[in-house]
């Protein structure tokens, strides 16, 4: 089944701002969240779509790609363990979420979701490739930061040898219960407590190295293996990479997101590359073999007598390897013929020349006309003449 379009599914215009579509997202959103919708299957899809469009279009480089490929830009799905794929923006939702339902009733988080395990964050890394390894594939190394257990208080959090005591503000709950009126009636919202920020218990001495957190910032580094046919903008997701979890939870994932340097002969259009070469106005007339490049080296290429500029040529198998699949693209080839300049005198006769067997006339430098039909042809002929004026 096809997938609804991202504009239409937030009902706003493609050049909406940010705040217009946080607002109609918020609305949406609400309307069809779960906890609202109980036992309500189609409700949920719709939840879900919704979600999947805002996280798309709340980010500008997955917007741009949107619009350029539409879905097939934002959702390149690869195999188990790592793959190009939609994220959820280093967060995802959950502080808009918060926002909405923080305090109406059944929305607020329990103290046992809060305390649970929960996933780490997400990381972001950049890798640049060239036109060529992106388009056949490469190894490359990534460094980036992430969260490791501290390896003074293993965790612990307090300084060897020390103990801790529980916080009083909290009693050990690690959040705190504030009572409001809403629009809604009264409500119940859930915060981590300051006091002890949310771990339920004070240190009687915080660990010197990681100030308490039980975690610490290393850089970290890894071998990727960039698959053929990647283009710019995509992301990688690395499964299980990322900062460690809250609560015995699982690691966040890093999210490689892939930067494509621009060639200097090729342009690329999916999986098909295109190329522009010039020739010169006697190869135009006369043909021509010629030597192009190509992403497998130079090829051999032979122009057409009487090929007009702008004309396009598919080599085909010669573009970019497709993603995830089978094949290759093809390559375009369009020639761009050289108008001559600065001819001298000689050349521009032969030029007149060239027009006279044409149309019949003759045209001097003057601009003057002479009607040729019945003068006799010239014995060498024209092209032959052409050939050695201009080659």
């Amino acid at each position: 089944m096809s997938k609804s379009d991202y504009y239409e599914l937030l009902g706003v215009e493609r050049g909406a701002d940010e705040n217009e579509l946080k607002k109609a997202y918020r609305k949406l959103a609400m309307k069809y969240h779960p906890d609202r919708n109980p036992d309500n299957a189609e409700a949920e899809a719709k939840f879900k779509e919704v979600n999947e469009a805002y996280e798309v279009l709340s980010d500008p480089e997955k917007r741009r790609l949107y619009d350029q490929f539409g879905h097939a830009g934002v959702n390149q799905n690869g195999g188990a363990g790592g793959g190009f794929s939609g994220f959820d923006g280093f967060g995802g939702f959950e502080d808009i979420i918060n926002e909405m339902f923080g305090g109406f009733g059944g929305f607020s988080s329990s103290s046992s979701r809060r305390n649970g395990p929960r996933k780490g964050a997400d990381i972001r890394a950049d890798i640049t490739l060239t036109f060529e390894e992106a388009a056949f594939g490469v190894k490359k190394k990534i460094e980036f930061l992430r969260t490791e257990e501290c390896d003074v208080c293993n965790g612990a959090g307090n300084e060897p040898g020390t103990s801790s005591h529980t916080c009083t503000a909290c009693n050990g709950k690690g959040e705190v219960r504030y009572s409001q009126r809403s629009l809604f009636g009264e409500s119940i919202s859930v915060k981590p407590c300051t006091a002890c920020k949310g771990k339920g218990e004070i240190f009687d001495k915080p660990c010197h190295q990681c100030k308490g957190h039980g975690k610490i910032k290393k850089r970290n580094s890894k071998e990727v293996d960039i698959p053929a046919g990647v283009f710019h903008g995509a992301n990688m997701q690395l499964r299980g990479e990322g900062d460690l979890g809250q609560n015995g939870g699982p690691r966040g994932d890093v999210i490689v997101v892939i930067r494509v340097t621009p060639h200097k002969h090729f342009t690329r259009d999916g999986n098909d590359i295109y190329y522009d070469l010039n020739i010169t106005y006697a190869q135009a007339v006369l043909g021509a073999e010629v030597m192009v490049p190509t992403l497998d080296g130079k090829a051999k290429f032979v122009i057409p007598e009487g090929t007009p500029s702008g004309k396009q040529f598919k080599l085909k198998g010669k573009g970019v390897p497709v993603l995830n699949g089978y094949g290759r693209g093809d390559q375009y080839v369009r020639v761009i013929v050289e108008i001559p300049k600065g001819l001298n005198k000689k050349q521009k006769e032969l030029l007149e020349a060239f027009e006279a067997e044409m149309t019949g006339k003759k045209t001097s430098h003057s601009g003057t006309e002479e009607n040729l039909k019945s003068k006799k042809k010239n014995d060498k002929g024209f092209l032959g003449k052409m050939k050695d004026a201009l080659s």
